[in-house]
């Protein structure tokens, strides 16, 4: 890292990364121009940068990818989880080059500068990781100039003033903002996603978007769901006025104790309702809350498309995709609440379930489908126990 008491921008430098106590990694910007200011976080994916930048669940993070050839397969309509870039930008270690493969429609340089987010190369990206694994995620700014002029002590400023993710509801600034119907199901290539699939003879679920990614949706009705999406600030009575016949609870971005101010009194009664919860991510934490849990700060999260899980009940290992920097804390867990599953990497909790409702929740993302079908159960347990509950 440069000294940012020098001020001395190296030459041939057009971007750069500014940490909060003044220390700054320089390298070649590319995509937008322009700073954000955020946390840095890493990924450890080897694929799927185009559904990570995606993600909802990145808004107001950096992502550092420790794989060094990013943007290689270029971009497409399809790869996405939103319709928008959602992570701030990101830091490369390879320069993006021209895209080798028979889907790109867009170069990932030329996709990054029209969504306006902010891409930097030429960096070690291995030592960035080894940073946040040793000191944290921290706040940092992010930012692209042709020119090279860079105002390092007001960057480093701006990086120190920035609240940092904890206690921050970023929820009700990603989700959807009305009610709609979801009929998308799974991808088959050269047809792209289905259309059509759920009809009314299908179990109803009403999935509350905290900042979903689309390929849970897909996924709910590729298991036989039929899908209604609310936003997060959705009411009990909204919920209920659709007749669900279950609720899914959505992964989101920021601190799931500051979300849950206004989302944990309406999950818990659709649990006095005794409606079935299935929750990921944020939504599992969310659930958590409502039941009595505590969630944590992770000191460096959990993103990756490697992540081995424990499934406590038989013992079987699942290979996961992960993106979350807040955890349940298995130690607060009520009575009425087990564990399910835990992360092999540093044995966080990773799953609960209820023991006297029909409700459960993983903190890994299932319809990423890393392992690739490891965790697609998941879905198909949710929604045929809805099946079974209509048919009864």
């Amino acid at each position: 890292m440069a000294d940012a008491k020098t001020l001395i921008v190296p030459k041939g430098a057009t971007g750069v990364l500014v940490f909060a106590d003044g220390s700054a990694v320089f390298g070649r910007g590319f995509g937008a121009v322009g700073e954000a200011v955020g946390e840095l976080c890493f990924n450890t994916a080897i694929t799927g940068y185009q559904e990570i930048m995606t993600d909802p669940s990145y808004a107001g993070q950096v992502v550092t990818f420790t794989f060094p050839h990013i943007g290689n397969v270029g971009t497409n309509a399809d790869d996405v989880e939103a319709d928008t870039p959602f992570a701030l930008g990101c830091v490369v270690r390879q320069d993006v080059t021209e895209p080798s493969n028979f889907r790109n429609v867009q170069p990932f340089d030329a996709w990054m500068r029209d969504h306006g987010r902010i891409g930097l190369s030429g960096v070690d990206t291995r030592a960035l990781t080894r940073m946040i694994r040793e000191k944290g995620a921290p706040n940092i700014v992010i930012a692209h100039d042709p020119d090279g002029q860079f105002d390092i002590a007001a960057l480093a400023a701006k990086a120190a003033a920035w609240p940092g993710l904890e206690g921050m509801d970023l929820a009700i600034e990603v989700t959807g903002k009305d009610s709609r119907l979801w009929n998308d199901g799974g991808w088959t290539l050269g047809a792209g996603y289905s259309h059509g699939e759920a009809g009314a003879d299908r179990p109803h679920v009403v999935a509350i978007d905290y900042g979903a990614k689309n390929n849970i949706f897909r996924n709910l009705v590729k298991a036989g769901a039929r899908v209604t999406v609310l936003p997060a600030t959705a009411t009990f009575d909204q919920v209920s006025a659709l007749s669900p016949d279950g609720v899914f609870l959505s992964n989101g971005p920021g601190d799931p104790a500051a979300t849950g101010a206004y989302a944990v009194p309406v999950i818990r009664q659709v649990l006095d309702a005794d409606i079935p919860v299935f929750g990921i991510c944020l939504g599992h934490q969310l659930l958590g809350l409502a039941v009595g849990a505590k969630t944590i700060k992770m000191h460096q999260g959990h993103r990756g498309a490697n992540h081995p899980v424990k499934r406590l009940e038989d013992g079987l290992v699942e290979i996961t995709s992960m993106n979350h920097g807040f955890a349940v804390d298995a130690a607060t867990l009520p009575a009425n609440v087990r564990a399910t599953h835990v992360s092999l990497f540093d044995g966080s909790n990773c799953g609960i379930a209820l023991t006297d409702k029909n409700a459960f929740s993983v903190q890994y993302h299932p319809e990423a489908s890393p392992g690739p079908q490891d965790s697609f159960y998941l879905f198909q347990r949710f929604v045929d126990g809805l099946k079974k509950a209509v048919a009864a």
